[in-house]
């Protein structure tokens, strides 16, 4: 993950990279020094340089599932990384939003982070009414463009049976349905979201594959999948160009981790018959080219 990330910033050279959660294994059961430690490698595995903004969504193994969830996880996380609700950035507003807070059960964090976001609806609503509407106060005006809508859960769907791609949920997963606050969000949440924010784009991960949706009525939705060999044989990326009127994406591989681990263990087999046949305990299964490389040289 650290190669390819920082070889990412040096071939790509992006202005921001985004995050889309669980950026620890298990932080929602951190232990202060554990969490300090995993904060340590992050911040080592995807150092960057100071024009390079970093932003991380919040995931449910960074602060538990809603029933593990607290204030103090809560707090922890936003004291690292500082996740910003609502990022303009060149004329594109991206919303980041808290998913593992929409649970619609009223908890004292879910409903701190809806009205959240209903302001955040408002001052979207006002950055195509323009600055002279009465009802959009006086503060900086956004960008008059439909949001991205950044989250770790995916909108709700019922499985991954239209997804296809050599990143998609094996064949055998992917008529499996998926449990609305647990594998998506409720179809209740995704229709809030839709509502409020009106997204053009929608980016997610969790569900560790890959998946194009496109929403009746809606925005097309992108779950990306899993960075690291962990949960994937063939991790990946997606690399994007985003304006203010449209966008393009492109999905980078990594290597394979089987590939990867035969190309070691042939380069482990081959280097140990060469050292093997040059202290003759073994015969060289090229003995021609071997006695030509082991011939001395004469003027």
């Amino acid at each position: 993950m650290e190669r390819a990330f920082q070889t990412a910033l040096w071939l790509l050279k992006p202005d921001v990279v985004f995050i889309l959660g669980d950026v620890f294994d298990e932080g929602k059961w951190s232990s202060p020094q554990a969490w300090a430690d995993d904060v340590e490698r992050f911040q080592k595995m995807f150092r960057h340089p100071s024009h390079v903004q970093l932003k991380v969504v919040v995931g449910n193994h960074d602060i538990g599932f809603h029933y593990e969830m607290t204030t103090y996880k809560v707090k922890r996380f936003k004291k690292v990384f500082n996740p910003e609700r609502l990022f303009s950035w060149k004329g594109v507003n991206f919303v980041m939003v808290n998913s593992v807070t929409m649970e619609g059960d009223r908890c004292t964090l879910c409903s701190k982070e809806e009205a959240e976001l209903l302001a955040i609806s408002h001052r979207l609503n006002c950055s195509w009414e323009g600055p002279a509407s009465r009802q959009c106060g006086a503060g900086r005006p956004l960008p008059a463009s439909a949001p991205v809508l950044l989250q770790h859960y995916p909108l709700y769907r019922r499985s991954d049976s239209n997804c296809s791609g050599e990143d998609a949920a094996p064949p055998d997963e992917r008529s499996t349905p998926f449990q609305e606050r647990y594998d998506v969000l409720s179809r209740e949440a995704s229709q809030k979201l839709l509502w409020w924010l009106r997204p053009r784009l929608v980016l997610s991960g969790h569900t560790h594959s890959g998946c194009e949706v496109l929403h009746a009525g809606g925005p097309p939705e992108l779950s990306v999948p899993s960075f690291s060999w962990r949960n994937r044989n063939n991790p990946s990326f997606i690399m994007g160009s985003i304006t203010a009127t449209s966008h393009a994406l492109y999905k980078c591989y990594l290597p394979r981790e089987d590939m990867v681990l035969a190309t070691y263990c042939g380069a482990a087999v081959f280097l140990a018959v060469l050292i093997f046949a040059h202290f003759e305990l073994l015969a060289s299964p090229f003995p021609f080219g071997w006695n030509l490389l082991r011939k001395p040289r004469t003027m």
